[in-house]
């Protein structure tokens, strides 16, 4: 069974730091895309980051990037997302996915991932 359990979240203040982290358990997902969504209360679940199998390709929200970055660790099956200068719009509870099909690239929608986990708490205080 696949699971992917992320952690890291938590209460900061705008400007502060932040790194979440999803395992994934069940299956090895070195040769598939990873991603980070996120979810604001009332809103729909949104595109954060997406890195490609090997790494080698990454891609960013228009709305993150220069502030986060998505980096994966193939030997333990982890994927992690650097969060900085946060703000109080990066609120949300946010997502691990893994894509099931075997890609070289990077993926931005909900429907390219087969997998989520539960998600975790970011909430960034002015």
């Amino acid at each position: 069974q696949v699971q992917l359990v992320e952690s890291g979240g938590g209460l900061v203040q705008a400007g502060d730091s932040l790194r979440l982290s999803c395992a994934a358990s069940g299956r090895t997902f070195s040769n598939n895309a990873m991603g980070w969504f996120r979810q604001a209360p009332g809103k729909e679940r949104e595109f954060v980051a997406s890195i490609s199998g090997s790494g080698g390709r990454s891609g960013y929200a228009d709305s993150v990037k220069g502030r986060f970055t998505i980096s994966r660790d193939n030997a333990k099956n982890m994927v992690h997302l650097q969060m900085n200068s946060l703000k109080p719009e990066d609120t949300a509870v946010y997502y691990c996915a893994a894509r099931e099909i075997y890609s070289s690239y990077y993926y931005t929608r909900v429907l390219d991932y087969n997998y989520w986990g539960q998600g975790t708490q970011v909430t960034v205080s002015s």
